[in-house]
């Protein structure tokens, strides 16, 4: 059992809409993207002006033009996560992070972001790309819990914008930045936690999606969004055996990747559309930080009695699923 504090997210400033992207004549309209993705807008580190005169055909270029660093971000999230829990950064003992899309190959992102919030603790990257959030929730709530500090920072920052050439429409219209923060204890008692964890790969089909060492963004569609809805139907079919018939509302929370996939796995497993709690149609995919960024848009709506479960798929490919119960203190 891992207990949760609390959740904080961040996004930056620029704002992607289906308007500008119409605007770059690639090919693509406002329509063709809602019926494709649902997505509306997303935001960017780059600025609008920079990708407008470039569609970031040179990626590396991305890094120097880019107005916040992943780091940043990071350290924006976890400054909420640390408000509403009531806590400062020296009460953190261990800092997790994870990326699909670092700003360093070396060292650990982790340890930027502790930088950035002024602490000296230990630090190291745990990555598994759109899933890496929980597979370090799984990976932490089967530690001896004297063998963790009191309160562990679990941070996912993506900057993906970085890795989109935006001449082509399949990919433009796609992905956001943004960052994401947990804060989790296995000693402190908190009125949510985290049980039911598992973490899975099917590492065969390693090569269906994911960046390139030139930071290219590749994906088969088709077969990564059969996969996503096929996994996803799948975990939340396993929580709702386990969980819904004591749950006062059951919520799903996905990876949010395409609105209509979501909606599907809903369609399936019955799921109404006041408990499905989602940011893709204002924020685009986030990868690892999407589906812990969406429960912290909605932190202040969780109450007792609630059962949030959460599925969450990757590149690798890989799929994490945990429960979040929700009880008084």
């Amino acid at each position: 059992m891992l207990y949760l504090h609390s959740v904080g997210h961040f996004n930056p400033d620029n704002i992607i809409t289906n308007q500008f992207l119409e605007d770059l004549d690639i090919g693509t309209s406002n329509e063709w993207i809602l019926e494709r993705v649902g997505i509306k807008t997303r935001r960017t580190v780059l600025s609008l002006d920079y990708i407008k005169n470039t569609k970031n055909v040179n990626m590396l270029a991305a890094f120097e033009a880019r107005q916040y660093k992943n780091a940043q971000m990071g350290a924006a999230a976890a400054r909420m996560a640390l408000q509403r829990a009531s806590l400062k950064p020296e009460d953190i003992g261990m800092l997790i992070a994870g990326s699909s899309s670092p700003d360093n190959i070396s060292p650990a992102e982790a340890s930027a972001i502790a930088a950035e919030l002024g602490i000296e603790v230990p630090c190291f990257d745990m990555n598994s790309a759109c899933s890496s959030f929980g597979m370090k929730i799984n990976f932490l709530s089967r530690m001896q819990p004297d063998s963790l500090p009191p309160y562990v920072l679990v941070v996912d920052t993506e900057s993906l914008t970085k890795s989109v050439n935006y001449s082509d429409r399949s990919m433009a219209v796609l992905f956001g930045d943004g960052s994401s923060a947990a804060i989790v204890s296995t000693s402190i008692p908190a009125r949510a936690q985290f049980t039911n964890c598992s973490f899975d790969s099917r590492p065969l089909a390693w090569e269906k999606v994911g960046i390139t060492y030139d930071w290219r963004f590749f994906q088969d569609g088709n077969a990564v969004q059969g996969f996503a809805i096929r996994t996803t139907t799948e975990a939340v079919k396993s929580l709702q055996d386990a969980f819904a018939a004591e749950a006062q509302r059951f919520i799903f929370i996905g990876h949010q990747a395409n609105l209509g996939m979501l909606k599907t796995v809903c369609e399936r497993r019955g799921i109404l559309p006041e408990n499905h709690w989602y940011s893709v149609d204002q924020f685009g995919n986030t990868g690892c930080c999407s589906a812990p960024g969406a429960l912290s848009m909605h932190w202040d709506e969780i109450k007792a009695g609630d059962r949030v479960a959460m599925a969450i798929v990757g590149a690798g490919l890989s799929w994490a699923t945990m429960m979040l119960k929700v009880e008084d203190v």
